[in-house]
Parts: C-alpha cells; structure tokens; sequence
C-alpha cells in the first residue's frame, strides 16, 4: 500500500465511520473502484482505533463520569442505582454479542462477507430499515391531525434489556455494509429513544469493540501488502477527520432527519449491483488486485 493509497483510506475511514452509510463498505469500495488491493479486515479495525479516539475526546467528559461512577460502585452499592454507573455496565452488556460474534466469524468476516454483491444487500436494506425507523421518530415527534406528539425515551431510560438489544444491533455492522451507527441508531429508534440518545449511545457503546478489535488485529498488521507505517498514517487520519464529523454529526441529528443517509444508501447499493451485472466490476474486485 501507498502513502497515497493510506491517506485517501484513512479519510474515508473517518468521513464514513459515523455516519449512518458503514465506513467499512467504503473501505472496500475505494479499493475496489480505484482497483486497489482490498486493505482488508485487519487495516479497517486498526484504523478505527482512530476514529474510536476522536469518540474518547469528544465524549471526554461523558466517558469519565461513566468509568468512575462504574468504578465506585463496584465498593458502594448505594451507587449502584446511580445512572453514569449503570451506564458502565450497559456498555459492558451491549459489547458482548459482538465480542462473542467477532471471534465466532472471523474468517467470514475477513473473507465471504467482503463480497461486493452482499455489501450493496446490506446497504440497500439496511437503508430501508433505517429509513422506516427515521420516519417512526419523526412522527413521534412532530405528532399528526388526528395524534398528539408522543414522548421518546433518552438514555435515563436504558434497561438490560434495551442495551443488549442496542449490542445486537451493533453486532449486525461485522457486515460490511451494514453500518455500526446506522445499525445501532435504528435499533435505538425502533425501540422509542430519540436521535440525539441512540446516537449517543451507539458512539459510546463502539468503543470497546472497536478499540478490543483493534488490538486483537495488531497481530496481522504490518503483513502483505500493508506495512505498519501507512497503516499508523491512515488511523492518524482517520482521528483527525472522525473527530470534525462527530461534532457535525452532534449537531446535525438534533434538528434533520437520517433521510438523505436513506437515500445515499440505497443509490450506492443499486449502483454497485448495476456495476457488478454490467462486469464493470467483479464481486471480488481489489481482492487481488494491486
């Protein structure tokens, strides 16, 4: 891989990596339309230790009241009913179906789930799914003629319950295509929780994933046609630009709907369908390339 190869990557990487659309679709597809070696599951998962450290310092304060309260509680259990603690333990239940899925499918993941044709699938339906629940939201909140606007629940409202469902939709992203925000907000938005509350859960539960991802995958940097050095570049990248999307992104769901995401979604995975049927590109495209 090339310095070049690395920095256009790892701008993707963290253009993608919050958005609603699967940074990890996008990793695949760059390489493949610019006929590209596939950087491969082990580059995407160290790169978003990158993106996963923007998450760090932007929820900064978020995340150190969370570990202490959680910390305290483990010796006081008056504050064991104390909300940033039991947040601790949410995000510890929310990461185990896809610690468990990670480990299970890994040679999937790092081989029969990289095919072109089930990246447009994942895309295209999990654009629908999104869609539907973006469009449940909305009506909760704006309400109707013949309806009153109804209540969505925030964060204070999580139960076990609702944060293993949160972890099982967070599993579904080892999918190329998929999306782990897109993925974990529309499960978020399907079970009642407003925008701002699934998306704010959904970046603080991807961080022990992502960050246990990373690290399990450090094994495998550094071998083929990845050498460490662009690798390291891309995930600095990758920081620097997630970083500037999470602050936009913040902002953009507390007052627009995820419809233009629905959009780009189903387009990109009709496109990539075309493109596959036409053989303009084959299923494994970038695969071997390079």
């Amino acid at each position: 891989m090339s310095w070049f190869e690395s920095f256009v990557l790892g701008l993707v990487q963290g253009l993608t990596e919050f958005l609603p659309i699967s940074s990890s679709a996008h990793l695949r597809l760059t390489a493949a339309f610019a006929g590209w070696q596939d950087p491969g599951a082990a580059f995407t998962a160290i790169t978003q230790i990158g993106t996963e450290a923007a998450v760090i310092i932007y929820f900064r304060k978020d995340i150190g009241r969370i570990i202490s309260a959680w910390a305290r509680s483990l010796f006081n259990r008056e504050l064991r009913h104390d909300h940033d603690a039991q947040m601790g333990w949410l995000v510890i239940v929310g990461s185990i179906p896809i610690g468990v899925l990670g480990i299970t499918l890994k040679d999937a993941i790092e081989g029969p789930f990289r095919d072109l044709r089930l990246i447009a699938t994942t895309l295209i339906v999990m654009g629908v799914v999104l869609g539907i629940a973006d469009r449940l939201a909305a009506r909760d909140e704006t309400g109707g003629r013949h309806r009153a606007a109804k209540q969505r629940k925030s964060l204070t409202d999580l139960s076990v319950k609702d944060g293993l469902l949160y972890g099982v939709c967070q599993a579904m992203a080892l999918i190329p295509g998929v999306s782990r925000s897109g993925a974990t907000i529309s499960g978020g938005l399907l079970m009642g929780y407003t925008r701002e509350s699934a998306a704010r859960y959904s970046f603080l539960l991807a961080i022990p994933a992502v960050l246990a991802s990373g690290v399990f995958e450090l094994k495998d940097a550094g071998q083929g046609h990845v050498a460490w050095g662009p690798t390291l570049f891309a995930t600095v990248i990758a920081f620097v630009v997630g970083y500037a999307v999470i602050a936009w992104f913040m902002k953009f769901i507390s007052h627009k709907s995820f419809m233009p995401f629905v959009v780009y979604r189903i387009l990109l995975g009709i496109v990539l369908f075309a493109l596959v049927a036409a053989g303009t590109l084959t299923p494994h495209a970038g695969e071997t390339a390079g």
